[in-house]
């Protein structure tokens, strides 16, 4: 899980909520109307913006900005060179006994040991790679329409409470109340969109960044090790992944 993304979120809305538990009631905040109005009337446009397939898909990318399991490109160049110490003493073959922990990499080398080319391994999985970039930017681009949405139908969503309440000025005791209910709708849509939506695109492009490296490091690996390159080299090689300061030497300091 993701600390950061759930802390975040819990202290960005937490402050908020204590806020106005100081200024007076809760409740006073809470408004069915206008959560429907904003949260029912974001989903409804942004469907009409992408196809349902994508719109579905979107709520599991979202997931990855929560419980996204980031592995540390050191174990994956330790891994690698494992398995090219093995391939270049024994042969490809005798990878298929080895145990991979990361899914991409076991796929990589079971292409490898089943005898396919060079390049088709690396076509295969240069695809999966894109694969995985082309969802994210699914799911990126259907939450950063959330975050410009909300506000908008939150104003959406005051208007039409200004519209109610010119109607009833006859009633003067009711216009603060109804005043204050048409503003709901432009905090709730300031909320969906600052405290979660927008925040969540960028976290998403966060984790892509970091999931699109540790991929092409492993697609480095693969051919790496076709290519029967000694596993000092490789380790050299894959060294470029991994910020100096974060290099495991070989005293693994």
């Amino acid at each position: 899980m993701d600390i950061a993304s759930l802390v975040g979120f819990l202290l960005g809305v937490g402050i908020i909520v204590a806020a106005i538990a100081t200024g007076g009631d809760v409740m006073l905040f809470v408004n069915v109307p206008s959560l429907l109005i904003v949260i029912g009337g974001t989903f409804g446009v942004t469907l009409m913006r992408i196809p349902l397939s994508d719109f579905l898909r979107s709520f599991g990318v979202l997931g990855k900005a929560f419980l996204n399991k980031k592995e540390d490109p050191n174990e994956l160049i330790e891994e690698a060179v494992r398995l090219a110490d093995v391939a270049r003493k024994n042969g490809l073959l005798a990878l298929e006994g080895e145990e991979i922990s990361n899914p991409f990499m076991k796929k990589g080398i079971t292409l490898c040991v089943d005898g396919h080319e060079p390049a088709f391994v690396q076509k295969m999985l240069s695809k999966e790679i894109n694969q995985l970039i082309s969802r994210h930017e699914v799911g990126q681009d259907m939450w950063k329409g959330v975050g410009d949405l909300a506000p908008a139908m939150g104003m959406i969503g005051t208007l039409v409470g200004l519209v109610q309440m010119l109607a009833n000025m006859s009633d003067p005791a009711s216009i603060g109340p109804a005043m204050a209910v048409a503003l709901l709708t432009t905090l709730y849509g300031a909320m969906v969109a600052n405290c979660f939506a927008l925040p969540i695109v960028d976290k998403l492009a966060s984790v892509l960044i970091y999931e699109r490296a540790n991929k092409e490091l492993i697609l480095d690996t693969i051919t790496g090790i076709q290519e029967g390159m000694n596993p000092k080299v490789l380790e050299a090689l894959l060294n470029s992944y991994v910020s100096e300061k974060k290099r495991k030497t070989e005293d693994g300091e």
